[in-house]
C-alpha cells in the first residue's frame, strides 16, 4: 500500500491546478504517493495540460460536470493510499504539509480526519477550515451576523470558532472540503460523499458521519496551505449563495430531524443574503441614482425661487403640477444618464454626467412643446441646468475626495508590484512583467536577501528591503501586490511570509515554475504577450474610429470659434507660450485630421499594428517613465481607447497645464 493518495477535482482552473501539482511534488518527495485528478468537463485545456505535462497522474476525464461530491467519490473508489487527501485545485501546499499531517495522524490514533490551517491569498485565516455543525442556535447567529459582531464570543461565534486560537491544534466538528485528510479505513467504514449535495455541505455531512462512526476530527495548526477559494465557481453560472444555503438546509433536514425553526432561518437567510449581495454589488449605482434624483430636484427648487426673486411678477410653478415637475425631469435625466453609462459599480464619472446633462437639456425643453400646461419658464430650465451642471459634478467630486482611492480609472488602478527574490528567475520574472503590454503593472522594486543589498539595482529594479522588513516596504511604497516565483522561493517560506503579512491588505501571487503565468485571487495573468497582430485594438475598430473622429472634429470646431482667436492674439501680443497655448494653437491640425486630441506622442506602427494618430496630449503627457514604458502606455491606450478615456486624459492634461502656469 502506498502512503498517500491525493484526489483533486478540477473544473476550469488549469493554471491553479498546475501550480498545485508543482507544490504537491515537492511536498510528497519523502514518501510514496499517487495523484488522482477528476476533471469535471473543463473546457480550458486542463485535460490536455495534464496529459502533456503530467502523464504519470491518474486522470478521470468526465464529459459532464458531476459536482464536487460525486467526482471525489470517483477518485476515492480507486485510491490505494494508507491516507487519503481531498484537496481543491486552487490551493498551494507547503513542503512540510503532508509530512506534518501524517505525523499528526501517527501520534493521534483516535483521529479519523484532519485539516490544516488554510490561508486566504492576503494571509488571513480562512474561517471554513474549522467549524461547528449548523444547529438551530449556530445557524441563527451565523445568519443574523451575531457571529461576525462578536467573533470572540463562545456563545455567538460557534459556527466558525473564531473565539479559538488559530495557532493551536484541537478537535472540531468539521473542516473545509478544500483540504480533508483521512485514513483509508475511515473511508472504507463510512463511505464517501453524499451525492445529494452538488456543491457545499457535502464536507459537513461527511464530517458528521465520521464522528457518528466513532472517529474524531481535528484542526491542525502546525502546517498551512493557501486557498484562492471560489475559482471554479467564478467560471460557472451557478448561484453560489443559493446553493450554499440549500446545502445547509439539506444537511439540517438529513441530520437534525428537519427542525422547523432552522428551516425557517435558512430560507430567510437565502432571501436576506441575496438582497444584501445585490445591495453590496450595486451600492454605488444606488447611491448615484438616489443622489442625482435629490440633487437635480434641489437644483430645480433653487432655480424656481431664484427666478421668482429676479422676476417678482412670476408666481412660480402651479401647485397642481408640482408632483409631475419634481418627478419627470429628474427621471428623464436619470434615464439618459443610465443610457450613457453614468452609473457603474466601480466609478462615479463626472464627465459622463455632464454629457448626460447636455443630452437631457434639449429633450426636456422639447417636451414643453407637446405639454404646454408644464411650459412655465424656459429661463428656469436654463438656471436649473446651470445649477445642475455644478451640483451634480460637485457631489461626485466631494464623494471622490472623501473616499479617495476607491474610484479610480482603469489606468489609475495599475498594480504597484513588489517582486520577492534577486536570483535569475526573479529577474526574468520582473522583466517579463515589465514588458507585458496588455496589463499595466508597475514594478516598484524587489526584495533582496540582505540589508547590504538595499539601494542596489538589478536590471533597473531597485532592491527596497529584505524579507525581514517587507511589511515596512509594503506600507512605505503603497504596494498592492507581492509576487513570488516558485522556482526562487520554497513554498514553506512563501506561507510564512503570507501568514506574517496578513494585516497589510495586499494580494500575494505565485508564478509557476515555467514562468508562463501568475495565479492570484483576482485573476490569472498570462505572462507571454500575445503577438501584436492577434490583439484586438479598440483604436482600429471602425465604430470607435468614427466616434473618436467625431469627438475630435466637434471639439476642435467649437474651440476654433470660441477659444482659438483669443489664444492666438494673446500669444502674438504677450510673446508668451505655455503648454496650454501650444495645445490650442494646434487645434486646426485636429480639425483637418492630421492630429488627434488624444493619442501617442508620435505616429507609431508596431508590427503593422495601428496605434493611433499622434495626439496633442496622451498618457505620455502626465506619466513619467523610460521609452519602453512610454511605448507600453501607447500600446495600452490603443488597445483600450474609448471616448471616456479620451475625456479623462484631456481633463488630467488640462489640470497639469494649468498647474504649470
Amino acid at each position: 500500500m502506498i502512503d498517500l493518495s491525493i484526489i483533486i477535482v478540477n473544473y476550469n482552473v488549469k493554471e491553479f491546478l498546475k501550480n498545485l501539482i508543482d507544490s504537491i511534488k515537492k511536498a510528497a518527495q519523502y514518501f510514496s504517493s499517487e495523484i488522482i485528478v477528476v476533471d469535471n468537463a473543463s473546457d480550458d485545456g486542463s485535460v490536455e495540460l495534464l496529459k502533456e505535462k503530467f502523464p504519470e497522474i491518474i486522470l478521470i476525464d468526465n464529459k459532464t460536470n458531476l459536482g464536487f461530491g460525486k467526482a471525489n467519490n470517483q477518485g476515492l473508489q480507486i485510491a490505494k493510499g494508507k491516507f487519503i487527501l481531498l484537496i481543491n485545485p486552487d490551493t498551494l501546499v507547503a513542503e512540510d504539509t503532508f509530512t506534518k499531517m501524517i505525523e499528526f495522524f501517527n501520534a493521534n490514533p483516535e483521529a479519523g480526519m484532519a485539516g490544516c490551517k488554510i490561508l486566504n491569498p492576503d494571509g488571513t485565516l480562512q474561517l471554513a477550515c474549522r467549524r461547528s455543525f449548523p444547529g438551530p442556535w449556530t445557524a441563527f447567529t451565523k445568519v443574523t451576523g451575531l457571529s461576525t459582531i462578536f467573533p470572540k464570543s463562545k456563545l455567538f461565534a460557534r459556527y466558525n470558532l473564531t473565539y479559538l486560537d488559530e495557532n493551536q491544534t484541537y478537535e472540531v466538528d468539521a473542516i473545509s472540503g478544500s483540504f480533508m485528510m483521512m485514513r483509508k479505513e475511515v473511508y472504507e467504514k463510512v463511505g464517501g460523499f453524499d451525492e445529494q449535495f452538488f456543491m457545499y455541505g457535502e464536507d459537513l455531512d461527511l464530517c458528521y458521519r465520521i464522528q457518528k462512526a466513532g472517529y474524531k476530527i481535528f484542526y491542525v495548526h502546525s502546517t498551512q496551505i493557501i486557498h484562492y477559494k471560489g475559482e471554479s465557481t467564478k467560471r460557472s453560472s451557478l448561484d453560489e449563495t443559493k446553493i450554499f444555503y440549500q446545502a445547509m438546509h439539506l444537511f439540517v433536514k438529513k441530520h437534525l430531524s428537519s427542525s422547523l425553526i432552522v428551516e425557517m432561518i435558512l430560507r430567510f437567510a437565502i432571501a436576506v443574503r441575496t438582497v444584501f449581495a445585490f445591495l453590496g454589488k450595486s451600492k454605488l449605482i444606488i447611491l448615484g441614482v438616489s443622489l442625482d434624483y435629490v440633487v437635480f430636484n434641489l437644483s430645480l427648487y433653487f432655480a424656481e425661487h431664484f427666478y421668482m426673486n429676479i422676476k417678482p411678477e412670476w408666481a412660480g410653478f402651479s401647485k397642481e403640477a408640482l408632483i409631475i415637475i419634481y418627478t419627470v425631469p429628474a427621471l428623464i435625466h436619470i434615464i439618459i444618464s443610465a443610457f450613457v453609462g453614468c452609473y457603474r459599480r466601480t466609478n462615479l464619472s463626472i464627465s459622463k454626467v455632464l454629457f448626460a446633462l447636455f443630452l437631457s437639456f434639449p429633450v426636456l425643453t422639447s417636451l414643453t412643446f407637446f405639454f404646454k400646461q408644464f411650459a412655465f419658464s424656459r429661463a428656469v430650465v436654463l438656471i436649473l441646468y446651470a445649477l445642475a451642471f455644478i451640483s451634480l459634478s460637485l457631489w461626485r467630486l466631494v464623494v471622490k475626495l472623501a473616499f479617495k482611492g476607491l474610484f479610480k480609472s482603469e489606468f489609475e488602478k495599475q498594480k504597484r508590484t513588489l517582486i520577492v527574490g534577486t536570483d535569475y528567475a526573479s529577474q526574468q520574472l520582473a522583466n517579463k512583467i515589465k514588458q507585458k503590454k496588455t496589463e499595466l503593472r508597475n514594478i516598484i522594486g524587489i526584495i533582496g536577501d540582505s540589508y547590504k543589498q538595499i539601494g542596489e539595482k538589478i536590471n533597473s529594479f531597485e532592491i527596497l528591503g529584505t524579507e525581514q522588513n517587507i511589511s515596512k516596504v509594503i506600507r512605505d511604497y503603497k504596494i498592492d501586490e507581492v509576487i513570488f516565483s516558485s522556482s526562487a522561493l520554497s513554498y514553506n517560506r512563501m506561507m510564512q511570509i503570507v501568514s506574517a503579512l496578513n494585516k497589510e491588505n495586499v494580494e500575494f501571487l505565485v508564478v509557476g515554475n515555467d514562468q508562463d503565468f501568475i495565479v492570484g485571487k483576482a485573476a490569472v495573468s498570462i505572462l507571454e504577450d500575445i503577438p501584436l497582430f492577434e490583439v484586438k485594438f479598440n483604436i482600429s475598430d471602425l465604430k470607435m474610429q468614427i466616434i473618436k473622429r467625431s469627438f475630435d472634429f466637434i471639439t476642435s470646431f467649437i474651440s476654433l470659434i470660441f477659444i482659438y482667436p483669443f489664444i492666438f492674439f494673446y500669444t502674438k501680443i504677450s510673446k508668451k507660450k505655455t503648454d496650454f497655448t501650444d495645445f490650442i494653437l494646434k487645434i486646426p491640425l485636429v480639425l483637418i485630421g492630421n492630429l488627434s486630441l488624444v493619442g501617442p506622442k508620435k505616429n507609431l506602427t508596431e508590427h503593422n499594428t495601428f496605434l493611433g494618430k499622434k495626439g496633442l496630449t496622451g498618457f505620455w503627457y502626465f506619466e513619467q517613465g523610460d521609452e519602453e514604458y512610454q511605448q507600453k502606455l501607447d500600446f495600452y491606450y490603443a488597445k483600450n481607447q474609448n471616448i471616456w478615456m479620451d475625456i479623462e486624459i484631456l481633463t488630467k492634461s488640462f489640470k497639469k497645464m494649468f498647474n504649470k502656469v
